[in-house]
């Protein structure tokens, strides 16, 4: 199944690590570094296949209870029509503006990502009709690859689906769906944002222009009024249906679901209603001699009825109410699956009904049967490639558990890395990208997570930074997707090749060009976790966006040499420290002002006596390692959760303190207690050298790090000023 699903190159590796379970760990002196001699066939064998740690484990049970739903769903949407319709709003919307297709691509690709499991399918499926478009238009073919590929590759990054990683994230962080989605969300938005401004200055220094486009020409501005009243319609359509189905709650308790039902199978019909009075949305030819892009109004109308599934699943996996829970995300991709089913049987005869065509009802009913089977093809197709990938990936992570090898790579890695956390993350970023040349996605996410994450985590302790899982998560979940698009081995620039005709590795290497700004963003949120909108409000969600996106988008004219005009090297220079700047304000301010005051001993005490509740202060704690003896630290996040001593919080807390001449002595956390897995793992509470909380740090009263914001919009608007006399053409 490997074979035919992943190729020979992935079998191999596979196959590597079955053997070495039983060849390469015999060696006494490996041996003596991972505590392993070697495994019977019997052994091997019970745990590859009877534990969650083998074949049988978590991301299989969660690619066949969760991921086949979605994938499914996306066959359905696509072989209906949906992923044509998707197409054709993108070209409607943007083909007639300079590199308009190159657009046009980066926008299907995001819309058909959303809920497509593999870069790869994406490329083929929207890159068959933009590539030849680009080039058309003057794109090179390896450009005009790079752009599928960078656009495909970024799908994965886009919520909901996330290449099937959002629901391993779910079961590996231990956090709600709900939350993976919105950690995921703003990095994902503005890094295709970049994409669209980088395709924008190819086609600035291309000279490119646009497909002809019937009627009114729209440019840029409106363009932009009518993503923003689509995002204020739908959000105002969601307030509108939350406030009926409270109303319904309150008439017919627990049983609004069924007016509810009414009113969307109304707005369906209503939809291809209207649909049936503009002719049928087909993708044209790219081949052809004349290609034009539609007008924008019938072409959505025309398909708007495909949207209510994508409405059904979104709004059961994030709106929650006073009455209403959010479903499952298993229970909502059932739902969301089951109208479009609806949708795939009935819309053809439907919209041939409306048109007065009773003769060809038939005929159209018995194209939708096709189309439904096909969809199911589509999606069981699909979704052997995931299937097959977890459950391989789970001989890795199994021989890797049953070895001990993690101790080796992780102990390698954090000794290359030397306590530093920016060299440990460039490592892991390295090993993510050659693990996802020869791993699917799904499977490079599974194995580099399970190596690395708890050693990131735990090297950011020591220096200081407390990491949230989540980040770490997203962070090799970002490498192993760009491993899609990195030579020698890129399987969507190979696919994306095939298709433009264009040199493969180029295009590889054009297309990872174009993903700098998306390998940028892991490290920025590492450090800066505002992008990931943790512990962020509404306002300030807002605020973040826009600075994010402004900073992504000057490091996009950084990567081309091209801002207003083209670039000098002082001022690529400035540009990059505006984009740092802008993304890591924090630390300039704490060159500025301390950002912590750090107590000691009874003074450590006092201060976390006078803590109010709900703030948060950082433990850094003092122990022997338990292997090696040599006495580390960690850094502790510590939130207060009730009044009382310094001693009575902490113990609280399950941190057992005894004061002693100023030392703060720290007993083995309980099993069950919030610290027990960060401490009682690694330290030995029970040596000649104590364990103790060194200090307390807790947070100074200092001017909000956005204040720099203001001075690198400044030097921006100064960079503009320079270069707009030398533009030879409009920016937009």
């Amino acid at each position: 199944a490997g074979f035919r699903a992943l190729g020979l190159p992935r079998v191999l590796i596979f196959f590597f690590f079955v053997s070495v379970t039983f060849v390469f760990f015999y060696s006494v002196l490996v041996g003596s570094v991972t505590n392993y001699g070697g495994a019977s066939f019997a052994k091997a064998m019970g745990h590859y296949w009877m534990q969650t740690e083998g074949v049988f484990g978590v991301a299989l049970g969660v690619s066949t209870t969760m991921i086949f739903l979605f994938v499914l769903f996306g066959g359905l949407l696509e072989r209906a029509g949906g992923g044509n319709w998707f197409i054709k709003v993108a070209i409607a919307l943007l083909g007639a503006l300079r590199g308009g297709p190159a657009k046009a691509a980066v926008l299907s690709s995001m819309m058909t990502g959303m809920i497509s499991g593999s870069s790869i399918a994406n490329t083929v499926t929207t890159g068959t009709f933009t590539i030849p478009l680009m080039k058309r238009i003057g794109f090179a073919p390896e450009k005009a690859g790079a752009v599928e590929v960078a656009s495909s590759t970024n799908g994965q990054l886009t919520p909901p689906v996330m290449g099937a990683a959002a629901f391993l994230m779910v079961e590996y962080v231990n956090i709600p769906y709900f939350a993976v989605i919105k950690h995921a969300f703003l990095p994902a938005i503005v890094s295709y944002i970049a994409l669209l401004y980088i395709v924008h200055l190819e086609s600035l220094k291309l000279g490119l222009q646009g497909l002809k486009k019937p009627g009114r020409q729209i440019g840029v501005i409106m363009i932009l009024l009518l993503f923003l009243t689509g995002f204020l319609g739908m959000a105002v359509i969601t307030f509108l249906v939350i406030g009926f189905r409270g109303l319904l709650e309150t008439v017919t308790p627990g049983a609004s679901i069924y007016p509810a039902l009414v009113l969307l199978l109304l707005a369906y019909l209503a939809l291809v209603y209207v649909a049936s009075r503009f002719p049928d949305v087909v993708v044209d030819d790219p081949d052809s001699k004349v290609v034009e892009a539609p007008r924008l109004t019938p072409t959505f109308l025309g398909g708007a009825y495909y949207a209510l599934p994508i409405f059904v699943l979104v709004w059961n996996l994030m709106v929650r109410t006073e009455d209403l829970d959010r479903l499952s995300p298993a229970l909502s991709a059932f739902w969301a699956t089951i109208a479009m089913i609806i949708v795939a049987l009935t819309h053809r005869p439907l919209k041939a009904m409306f048109r007065g065509s009773a003769d060809s009802v038939s005929a159209q009913a018995q194209t939708s049967w096709h189309d439904f089977v096909a969809g199911l093809e589509s999606g069981a197709r699909n979704m052997i490639g995931i299937g097959v990938a977890t459950g391989a990936a789970g001989i890795i992570v199994g021989t890797i558990s049953l070895t001990g090898a993690h101790q080796i790579i992780g102990q390698v890695i954090e000794a290359i890395a030397g306590d530093n956390l920016m060299i440990l993350l460039i490592l892991v970023a390295v090993l993510s990208l050659i693990l996802g040349m020869g791993l699917p996605t799904t499977a490079n996410y599974i194995v580099v997570s399970s190596l690395m994450a708890p050693v990131i985590v735990s090297v950011g302790a020591q220096s200081g930074l407390i990491v949230p899982l989540i980040a770490v998560h997203l962070f090799v979940f970002y490498f192993g997707i760009l491993a899609d698009d990195t030579p020698p081995v890129g399987l969507a620039a190979y696919a994306a090749a095939a298709i433009s005709r264009g040199d493969p590795i180029k295009t590889g290497i054009v297309g990872f060009s174009y993903d700098i700004r998306t390998a940028l963003l892991p490290f920025m949120f590492i450090f800066n976790t505002d992008l990931l909108l943790i512990d962020v409000g509404p306002a300030k969600a807002v605020l973040v966006f826009f600075v994010s996106l402004i900073a992504m988008l000057v490091f996009a004219a950084v990567t081309q040499g091209y801002f207003i005009a083209k670039s000098r090297k002082w001022e690529t220079a400035i540009l990059l420290f505006v984009v740092f700047m802008l993304f890591r304000p924090d630390f300039f301010l704490d060159q500025w002002q301390e950002r912590y005051a750090e107590t000691t001993g009874p003074a450590a005490l006092a201060a976390l006596e006078e803590l109010p509740v709900g703030s948060t202060a950082r433990l850094r704690v003092s122990a022997p390692d338990f292997d090696t003896g040599e006495v580390g630290t960690i850094t502790l996040a510590y939130t207060a959760e009730s009044d009382g001593t310094g001693l009575e919080r902490l113990e609280a807390a399950g941190l057992t303190v005894l004061e002693s001449d100023g030392i703060l002595a720290l007993d083995e956390p309980f099993p069950g207690t919030p610290y027990f897995e960060q401490l009682a793992n690694d330290y030995d509470f029970y040596g000649d050298v104590p364990a103790q909380i060194e200090a307390v740090a807790i947070e100074n009263d200092r001017m909000p790090k956005e204040i720099f914001f203001i001075p690198a919009l400044l030097i921006l608007l100064v960079v503009v000023a320079i270069q707009r006399p030398r533009a030879t053409q409009p920016a937009f």
